[in-house]
């Protein structure tokens, strides 16, 4: 397979050798295999089946929520996170207070993918390095991992992945100086109006954007984000429901493999397993839109087996909780109004018809409840 020159390794003053990444992209680079371009297809076929798909979902904004958290657990967990998607949620809403501290992993970067989703829908702000040094400041200020990171500031100093120095490292991005240039052909690349598709664009993004390695810490989650970031911004997705951090979590040691193999020059290599991750997880998202659909009105069934006065209570509950599947007596009373009494009636209704289910069948006190079919939807198994 064809090889490309992303750059060279040079010898540094300090002793070391760095990557110094050539002009990007590689002007030959075009055209792509017919194999490649025929992945791409399809991966933009999925992704605009996709797109149609959310518009037919009443709350594709919980759709939306949920896919976000599930991306945040994934990302963080690559970079070491142990706490879940289930650990973000009753974060988010104090439901627990027995959760792991590295949940603020994922806390941070839920507020990052919010604020870049703002800042680009609202604000009408351009995809720059001037946003992705927005999120990286979100991702990581006041963050459990932030010591030593410089959030929102790209690197002044040399970094290195793996290794105790740089000279041991198995990789050694661009000195600060090649740094800045290198970033400046992405963001020029970026905004380049050209004949690559737009998939085969994004992942090339990434792969660059990892290479340059801009930040002293949180070049991995950023980067992911960019993927997302970017097919909303081209308008592929009119929510930002394709993430593709799951896919790079099953695959880890594959990705890490990969994108080492991009800046030796292997780049079709790197995007047939990107376009393959977009088709596998557009293909999943796809698949859990339509069960969604499906468990929504088995619910619904479910629900109004209950008479008319308590389905009506239970169906306005059962729309909340698409948006936080898990829940505690407390919750039931803030959206409901009743009583502790009137909302513990309510969970037993909802436990007998199989919605909820207590996440702990040993505790007497403080008890939570999960829906947890649709939590599993979200869920790697």
């Amino acid at each position: 397979m064809k090889s490309f020159k992303m750059g060279s390794v040079v010898k540094q003053p300090g002793g070391y050798q760095a990557f110094i990444p050539a002009p990007f992209p590689p002007p030959d680079l075009v055209p792509f295999p017919p194999a490649l371009l025929k992945k791409a297809n399809e991966a933009t076929r999925l992704l605009g089946k996709l797109d149609g798909i959310t518009h037919l979902l009443p709350d594709a904004d919980f759709f939306l929520l949920m896919y976000l958290r599930k991306d945040a657990a994934s990302s963080s967990q690559i970079e070491g996170t142990l706490a879940t998607m289930v650990d973000a949620i009753e974060a988010q809403e104090n439901i627990n207070t027995s959760i792991p501290a590295d949940v603020d992993d994922i806390l941070h970067y839920l507020k990052a993918l919010h604020y870049g989703i703002q800042r680009i829908s609202a604000e009408k702000f351009p995809l720059s390095l001037r946003l992705i040094r927005e999120l990286h400041q979100q991702l990581l200020m006041d963050a459990r991992s932030s010591h030593f990171s410089d959030p929102g500031e790209f690197r002044k100093s040399q970094n290195w992945i793996g290794g105790t120095r740089p000279d041991n490292a198995s990789f050694v991005p661009p000195p600060a100086d090649e740094m800045q240039i290198a970033l400046d052909h992405l963001e020029k690349f970026i905004h380049t109006n050209d004949a690559i598709p737009v998939v085969i664009k994004a992942g090339l993004i990434h792969a660059q954007f990892e290479t340059i390695h801009p930040f002293l810490d949180g070049n991995g989650r950023t980067g992911r984000m960019l993927i997302t970031i970017y097919f909303w911004h081209e308008g592929y997705l009119e929510k930002p429901v394709l993430f593709l951090s799951s896919y790079f979590k099953r695959n880890q040691s594959t990705y890490y493999e990969k994108l080492e193999k991009y800046h030796q020059g292997f780049v079709v290599e790197w995007l047939e397993f990107f376009l393959d991750g977009v088709i596998d997880i557009a293909a999943e998202a796809i698949t859990i839109a339509e069960k969604i659909t499906d468990l929504r009105e088995n619910d619904m069934v479910r629900i109004q087996s209950l008479g008319k006065r308590a389905a009506e209570t239970t169906s306005k509950i059962m729309q909340n909780l698409y948006a936080q599947p898990i829940v505690n007596i407390n919750t039931i009373m803030k959206w409901t109004g009743f009583t502790r009494d009137g909302a513990y009636k309510v969970i037993a209704r909802l436990v007998d018809i199989g919605m909820l289910t207590p996440r702990n069948l040993d505790k007497k006190y403080g008890q939570s409840y999960v829906y947890k079919e649709y939590v599993d939807l979200f869920t790697d198994k």
